[in-house]
């Protein structure tokens, strides 16, 4: 494993021919840290050798020497097992895509924050491997390994990236380099469409970890029961659920800043039951009509379900909320 002085360019090794998620994940992430790289695609045990990085090839799981393959006979390696209502659970077994994020998850994730201007402590950090090995990365080893089919049809990330795969039409009258070359290109292009899903799934659980400090930090007003957030789009539901049971309602400007909505908080993330609905009296109400009932003028909606309304300004939206909280 080398990636010093005397190697400019770092050469990561995968196998050719058909390829599926594990191994394109596996690549892109190392890719991802070593931007300065050779791919080499073969089967070939003496190419393979000489690479930096192998990936899903190779008959080796050693990380120390950068091997990330899960084919050998004895190959037991798993995530750690959990506690689920007081019953041991073995942890998912590991796939290709799920050794190499279990190496260079933290270096990716430092780099993606480094390439976007974010600045990410060792706990931050933690926290979003952790995120994205249990929403997107176990389940690639659950496909590539059989331990499960976790989507219908071809609507999972593993079946959409098989599809990338080359079939007998487009390979007639194709020789053998130039299949070997069709299929690199399909090998990359998976690689970019599924660096694109990763990438921006850091991104969410960034912005999450940042709404959180900003979340706790708002003010809040009418007697601590209503939440005022000065920008709207971030998430707030968790923090607000866990940390403030006096928190009845939310204030937030809109995406388009034409109004301010005034959110109902759920019981819990998820549920529809909510602390304290907005008066029945608004039920899918809008402007003049709901502005007669509730005597804001610039009054905007209020959503038949009750969960949701809005004002032109702050100081209407700040008043629908008092209103609400009296009734």
């Amino acid at each position: 494993m080398t990636d010093t002085a005397t190697h400019t360019t770092t050469t990561i090794a995968t196998h050719s021919g058909t390829f599926h998620a594990d191994d394109v994940f596996g690549v892109g992430v190392l890719m991802g840290v070593f931007p300065s790289h050779t791919l080499l695609r073969t089967r070939n045990k003496d190419l393979i050798a000489t690479a930096d990085y192998v990936v899903d090839v190779g008959g080796t799981w050693d990380a120390a020497t950068g091997r990330f393959d899960h084919h050998q006979r004895g190959f037991e390696g798993a995530r750690p097992a959990r506690l689920v209502d007081g019953q041991t659970v073995p942890g998912v077994g590991y796939a290709s895509a799920g050794l190499v994020w279990s190496a260079f998850s933290a270096a990716y994730v430092s780099a993606w924050a480094a390439s976007h201007g974010q600045t990410l402590d060792d706990a931050a950090v933690a926290s979003v491997v952790g995120t994205i090995d249990h929403s997107l990365v176990q389940y690639l080893d659950i496909v590539d390994t059989g331990q499960g089919d976790v989507a219908a049809g071809i609507f999972g990330l593993s079946a959409l990236i098989a599809q990338l795969n080359t079939h007998w039409l487009e390979e007639q009258g194709l020789d053998l380099a130039a299949k070997a070359q069709l299929l690199e290109t399909r090998f990359r292009e998976a690689i970019a469409i599924t660096r694109k899903f990763l990438d921006h799934a850091i991104g969410k659980k960034v912005a999450q970890i940042r709404a959180m400090d900003t979340v706790r930090q708002a003010p809040r007003l009418l007697g601590g029961q209503l939440l005022h957030l000065k920008e709207g789009g971030m998430p707030w539901t968790r923090v607000v659920v866990d940390e403030m049971p006096e928190v009845l309602f939310v204030i937030y400007p809109d995406s388009d800043g034409n109004q301010y909505q005034i959110k109902t908080v759920p019981v819990e993330p998820g549920s529809f039951d909510t602390r304290k609905d907005l008066p029945a009296s608004w039920a899918g109400l809008r402007d003049q009509e709901l502005a007669a009932v509730t005597g804001v003028e610039d009054s905007v909606f209020c959503h038949l379900n009750l969960f949701i309304g809005g004002a032109r300004s702050f100081e209407g939206a700040l008043k629908l909320a008092e209103l609400a909280l009296a009734e």
